[in-house]
């Protein structure tokens, strides 16, 4: 119990400025960062699987949120945040968890170091305090605001910024228990206080300057000093502008939201278990993901998922059971309520140098190289393409190409799974005297669409001269619709030309499947027998 309460105000400490950091990143106010993880730490725990994740915002989604906010406002973000919470719980209902888990290394590797890049390079706007009033836009466009901004750079804030980055690298190397964050925050909040209102002409920005927020007849500046309060995710919206077209407008951001997330958590789930031993159920972690992105809007929660970071500080930290991430939510709600004016003077500046941070800590350059150096050519293709999507073009697409250049790549390999060859009758030890009018055929691997094909051409460039075709399929795992169609029109090809094709080794499986599609098995031009033997001693015996 003692552990789990330190650990879980051990990581509370860190997810409470990063979780504003990562909301400011995402074009929202902060206090919507630290609602998403009080709900999240807590509605996750209690519905997912896993002992020891930490949910809440997380760095993975900053890219894909910010088009959604730039596009329909928070009301939006939220309401995909709720279809995206739909969509998981279906999947983890359909058991599609582990079909998540299927999707390559390279892919992840691609979409995780985009999302760095971008996430930094997002930051040196407030690292550097430039002057950009309007910074919207796809990737380049933001790429040349920031480079025509330069001559706008305020040297109090890169200070500000760069003190933070120090600090925060310095104390990591000490070992030291004590979060970096909170040593880094806390030091350059001080001397930000203290410049801002003792040295002339200084104003380096702050979350209360930045930020002002208005509920109800309570007013004023940084984060609100209120515990959570139910709303509609839709309060924002006007009635007419609540219909099917949102809707449809909002599922291929929630979707790519679904998918995102459910890579995040069980990666994170992969982690976690590797480290502690436990098994999470992927398909019930889902679900818990999904009910708390379905329950988090209504708090003005922005999309959550299993923070990988916070997870492992938190089992470092010795926790061993859910308490601990339910202790890490009551930690930032009590912090709202008694500290919040104290946390609005967090510098801007820093809250960026935090995230250069998170997105150092996130790009895997390491693995990045390392694919590129020692993985098959396709690989770093898959890798290079879902990069340079989520950098340049949008994140949602990057999701969508990746997972079909997976599925391809997946097919690939196991159409490389499966052959067809003549067997030379020379080596047959126990029936060295085959007829020449007699050819037999291994096949191996599952027959799909991918492989039908080759089948199709290989048996149909049989020798005239060939009265008998063997095909020995007893190492076919599977057979397809289109191998299927494939397979009946060699059948029909033969039959016009008086040839006899048997079939000997097929599983039960496969033969229920073929005698459901009309082929007839008989003793004129198809029959199916038991094992290679049989089949060679019945083809001699009727020749």
């Amino acid at each position: 119990m003692k552990n789990n309460i330190l650990s879980g105000l051990t990581v509370g400490i860190i997810a409470l400025p990063l979780s504003m950091a990562l909301a400011i990143a995402t074009g929202v106010p902060p206090q919507l960062g630290l609602y998403t993880a009080i709900v999240a730490g807590i509605v996750a725990a209690v519905f997912g699987s896993s002992k020891i994740n930490i949910s809440g915002p997380t760095a993975a989604f900053v890219v894909i949120l910010i088009p959604i906010v730039q596009e329909f406002g928070i009301s939006g973000l939220l309401l995909c945040g709720l279809l995206s919470g739909i969509i998981l719980v279906f999947i983890g209902v359909l058991k599609l968890g582990t079909l998540i888990e299927l999707i390559p290394y390279p892919v992840t590797v691609g979409f995780t170091s985009g999302i760095a890049v971008v996430i930094a390079t997002f930051q040196i706007k407030d690292f550097f305090g430039l002057k950009i009033e309007n910074f919207d836009g796809h990737y380049l466009d933001k790429i040349y605001l920031i480079f025509n901004s330069f001559h706008t750079i305020e040297f109090a804030e890169f200070f500000t910024g760069a003190l933070t980055l120090f600090l925060l690298i310095l104390w990591q190397k000490t070992k030291s228990k004590i979060p970096a964050a909170l040593i880094a925050l806390l030091f350059s909040t001080l001397i930000v206080t203290f410049l801002n209102i003792y040295i002339p002409n200084i104003d380096i920005a702050t979350i209360s300057s930045t930020f002002h927020y208005k509920i109800g007849e309570l007013e004023g500046n940084g984060i609100p000093p209120i515990p959570l309060q139910f709303s509609l995710p839709w309060s924002f919206l006007k009635p007419e502008e609540i219909n099917l077209d949102l809707i449809y407008k909002l599922l291929p951001h929630a979707i790519a939201i679904a998918i995102l997330g459910a890579l995040e958590s069980l990666l994170c789930a992969v982690i976690s278990d590797g480290m502690t031993g436990n098994k999470t159920n992927p398909n019930k972690e889902l679900i818990g993901q999904g009910i708390t992105n379905i329950v988090v809007p209504f708090f003005g929660g922005i999309p959550a998922t299993a923070a990988i970071a916070r997870t492992v500080v938190n089992i470092k930290s010795g926790a061993t059971s859910k308490e601990s991430s339910i202790v890490h939510s009551l930690f930032i709600l009590v912090s709202i309520t008694f500290i919040s004016t104290y946390l609005s003077y967090l510098p801007m500046a820093s809250l960026s140098a935090l995230l250069l941070m998170v997105a150092w800590n996130m790009s895997e350059v390491k693995h990045f190289i390392n694919i590129i150096k020692v993985a098959p050519k396709n690989d770093v293709y898959v890798l290079l393409t879902c990069f340079i999507l989520t950098v340049l073009i949008d994140m949602q697409i990057a999701v969508a190409v990746g997972i079909g250049l997976a599925s391809i790549l997946f097919i690939k390999r196991t159409i490389d799974l499966y052959s067809i060859e003549l067997v030379n009758t020379k080596n047959l030890n126990i029936h060295p005297e085959i007829p020449e009018n007699i050819s037999i055929y291994d096949i191996n691997g599952p027959m799909f669409f991918g492989a039908a094909q080759n089948a199709l051409k290989t048996l149909l460039n049989t020798n005239e001269d060939i009265d008998i075709v063997i095909l020995n399929m007893q190492n076919v795992t599977m057979i397809d619709m289109t191998a299927i169609v494939a397979l009946k029109s060699i059948v029909d090809n033969f039959k016009n030309q008086k040839k006899r094709l048997i079939f000997c080794g097929l599983n039960n499986r496969i033969y229920r499947k073929l005698e459901k599609a009309n082929f007839l098995f008989n003793e004129k031009y198809l029959t199916n027998l038991n094992n290679l033997d049989e089949a060679i001693y019945y083809s001699k015996n009727i020749i």
